[in-house]
């Protein structure tokens, strides 16, 4: 009775630890794909880091007060107000 239960215990358990090995080289494969996959969204994520400080220096440089200054005096034809013109009413 013994022999028959280690004959039966024993492909059963070799079996599970052919399954435990099948799993942890799938845990690596999936585990070195998803890897993989972090450079790749990592090197993407720096390469809008740059786009987006490049952005924010044009956005600076877009909008400086001498630019729009010289926008306005060429676009608006709008000049500096004269003192001498401004009137100033109190409540």
């Amino acid at each position: 009775m013994k022999s028959m239960k280690l004959t039966f215990l024993i492909p059963v358990l070799l079996l599970l630890v052919l399954l435990s090995a099948l799993a942890v080289v799938y845990s690596k494969h999936q585990s070195r794909k998803l890897f993989v996959e972090l450079n790749s969204l990592q090197k993407t994520r720096d390469a809008m880091e740059v786009e987006w400080g490049q952005l924010q220096l044009e956005q600076s440089t877009w909008a400086t007060s001498g630019r729009i200054e010289k926008l306005a005096r060429q676009r608006l034809q709008m000049t500096q107000m004269e003192y001498e013109k401004i009137i100033i009413v109190k409540p």
